[in-house]
C-alpha cells in the first residue's frame, strides 16, 4: 500500500497538536478517520509513528525522523500548487488574511477594485488576531495577510502600504472637559481610568498601550471590547475615551452619532499597515499588484480623515 497525500496531511497535524481529537479538528475530519489513516501509515512503513498515551500523542524516535520527510513532501506541493496558481500574476483564487481591526474598513473598496481587475478572481478573506493569522500563513493556509507592522516571525516579506494615525474618540463634552490641553495633547497625557481598549489579543491594544505609555498590567485601563465597533459606541456613549484608527472614524462615526474625535498634537501616534508574504512563495507580481491595489484603498480612507480631522500644528 503506497503512503497517501493525506495521510502525510493528518500525520504532520497530529505531530503539531499532539492529540488526535485537536488534530481532526485541524483538517477537519472525525478523530476515528483521522486515527485510521494514521494507522494504515504505520502499517505501509512498517513502524509506530505515534505513541499513543491517554491524553497525549507523542512521536516516537521513528515517527520524528519520519516527520522531517513528511514536511517535505507537503511542502513540496504546496509550491507547486501555489506556482500553479500564480502562473498568470494576480488571477486564479487569492486566500487573503486581514486583521479585524482593518478588515471591516477596507474591505468594500479593496474587493470592488480587485473584481474590476479581473472578474474571474476567486478571494477568499479570513479575518482573524494577528497570531492566528501569522500561523495560517506559516502553514499555507493564506496567500498574504494584510496587518499592522512589523511582522513577527522569520521567512517573511512585508511591503508597507499605508500610515494609519490615531485619534482620541469620545464625546463632545469629555474631550471638551480636556481643555486648554487638546492643543498640545500627547497620548502620554491620558488618564488612565479614562482609557478604554480592546480585549487582549489584539494587536491594536498592544499598539496603543505603547504610545499611551502604559503597560499591559494596568489595573485602571479598561481592556474588555471585543471590537472597535462595540468600543465605539461605548465611548459615543460616554464611558471613557479610546485610541481611534483613522481608517475607522467614517464607519464608526455613522454608525455612533454622538462619537467626537480629536487630533494629538504632531507628531501623530500612528502604525504602519502592510501586506505580508511568505519569503518562499513565488512571486510573478501577484503580490506588488496586490500591494497597489490595498495600498490605494486604505490611503484614500485615511487622506478622506484627513480632510475631514484637520492636522494640528505642532507646538
Amino acid at each position: 500500500m503506497a503512503v497517501t497525500f493525506r495521510q502525510l496531511t493528518y500525520f504532520k497535524a497530529l505531530a503539531e497538536q499532539q492529540n488526535f481529537g485537536r488534530a481532526a479538528e485541524t483538517v477537519h475530519v472525525s478523530q476515528p478517520a483521522l486515527s485510521a489513516q494514521i494507522r494504515e501509515l504505520e502499517l505501509t512503513l512498517g513502524a509506530p509513528l505515534i505513541e499513543r498515551q491517554p491524553r497525549r500523542a507523542l512521536l516516537t524516535p521513528f515517527g520524528r525522523r519520519m516527520l522531517v520527510h513528511a514536511e517535505a513532501i507537503l511542502s513540496g506541493v504546496a509550491q507547486m500548487e501555489e506556482e500553479a496558481r500564480w502562473r498568470e500574476g494576480l488571477a486564479g483564487r487569492l486566500s487573503l488574511g486581514i486583521i479585524p481591526t482593518v478588515a471591516p474598513y477596507i474591505l468594500p473598496g479593496a474587493l470592488a477594485a480587485l473584481r474590476a481587475r479581473d472578474l474571474s478572481l476567486d478571494v477568499q478573506v479570513s479575518e482573524g488576531k494577528t497570531h492566528r493569522l501569522l500561523g495560517e500563513l506559516a502553514s499555507g493556509r493564506i496567500d498574504a495577510a494584510l496587518m499592522a507592522l512589523p511582522a513577527e516571525g522569520k521567512g517573511l516579506v512585508a511591503a508597507p502600504l499605508f500610515e494609519d494615525r490615531f485619534l482620541l474618540a469620545g464625546t463632545a463634552a469629555r474631550l471638551a472637559s480636556l481643555g486648554e490641553r487638546t492643543e498640545a495633547l500627547r497620548p502620554t497625557e491620558i488618564e488612565p481610568g479614562q482609557l478604554l481598549l480592546l480585549e487582549d489579543g489584539h494587536c491594536l491594544t498592544d499598539q496603543a498601550l505603547e504610545v499611551c505609555g502604559r503597560g499591559r498590567g494596568h489595573a485602571q485601563i479598561n481592556m474588555g471590547a471585543s471590537s472597535l465597533s462595540t468600543l465605539s459606541r461605548l465611548v459615543a456613549a460616554g464611558f471613557g475615551l479610546t485610541l481611534l484608527p483613522e481608517i475607522a472614524l467614517s464607519v464608526e462615526r455613522m454608525a455612533a452619532p454622538g462619537l467626537a474625535v480629536m487630533r494629538f498634537a504632531t507628531p501623530e501616534p500612528a502604525r504602519q499597515i502592510g501586506l505580508v508574504r511568505r519569503a518562499g512563495s513565488r512571486d510573478d507580481g501577484w503580490f506588488e499588484t496586490l500591494a497597489g491595489v490595498l495600498a490605494e484603498a486604505g490611503d484614500g480612507i485615511v487622506q478622506g480623515c484627513r480632510a475631514e480631522v484637520p492636522v494640528v500644528a505642532g507646538v
